[in-house]
């Protein structure tokens, strides 16, 4: 999610019309991950020492019906903030996941009503596969723009940020703003 974030903060330099977000000192011990496409579907990722909890909302398949405490039964106490976390809309929710790190698979909230039916999260968790060629599809799409594979691809890998790879996908970055945005968001940056 930080790579995907840093890449939007390039590509999309006013952050209200951003896709990802994360912010590396949302809490005390914790970072946060946003996806907003605008249309009123989003995503948010906790991290903290306990793991990862995602939480989706997909404004087409909700069910008012369903009231949030169907998804959050079952999320562990060190997570439980996430369900709670006001910025995160807790009662407009359509799934929800969470993997501790003593863990080694990820939890579905299970729903019942929701088992044999579409939730958002394919559709929503699609570019956090780790590779570069999602976003590029997706950046073809959203930002109408074809962009560098190989400077994409070394912002998934963490290389340090320099004017050059900033440019490469934007020229007209500007970068002291860009720097300012990669700190919050915990991005390496190259000094020297």
């Amino acid at each position: 999610m930080q790579a995907l974030a840093a890449l939007d903060a390039i590509i999309s330099p006013e952050w209200e019309y951003r896709y990802f977000s994360f912010n590396s000192r949302w809490g005390d011990g914790e970072m946060m991950g946003s996806r907003r496409n605008g249309s009123g579907d989003e995503m948010f990722v906790l991290f903290n020492d306990t793991g990862a909890f995602i939480k989706g909302f997909d404004h087409e398949l909700w069910d008012e019906t369903l009231k949030s405490d169907y998804f959050y039964g079952s999320v562990p106490p060190g997570l439980i903030g996430g369900t709670t976390e006001p910025a995160f809309s807790p009662n407009r929710v359509t799934f929800c996941c969470w993997r501790t790190t003593m863990s080694d698979h990820w939890d579905l909230a299970q729903v019942p009503q929701l088992l044999a039916v579409d939730d958002g999260s394919a559709e929503m968790m699609s570019e956090l596969d780790d590779d570069p060629a999602s976003y590029l599809s997706f950046a073809r799409d959203y930002y109408e723009a074809e962009y560098d594979v190989r400077s994409v691809a070394a912002i998934y890998r963490h290389a340090p940020m320099t004017l050059a790879l900033a440019t490469s996908l934007n020229s007209a970055t500007d970068y002291p703003t860009l720097m300012r945005d990669l700190s919050e968001i915990g991005y390496p940056i190259r000094t020297g």
